[in-house]
């Protein structure tokens, strides 16, 4: 069985660096809003085609 301190060790060896970290929440948030763009353009394009228009 694993002493606590190597478990700790072990998980500070598989830490991911900070820019990893950082990297990830860059690229979640820009995937979330181009998401966001994708479907208000649908919404968009389907309103349209309803005849509701802005002016």
């Amino acid at each position: 069985m694993k002493s606590l301190s190597s478990m700790k060790d072990h998980k500070e060896e598989t830490k991911a660096p900070w820019w990893k970290r950082v990297m990830w929440l860059v690229v979640i948030y820009a995937a979330s809003v181009l998401a966001l763009g994708v479907v208000a353009s649908l919404f968009r394009m389907m309103m349209t085609a309803a005849g509701m228009r802005s002016h």
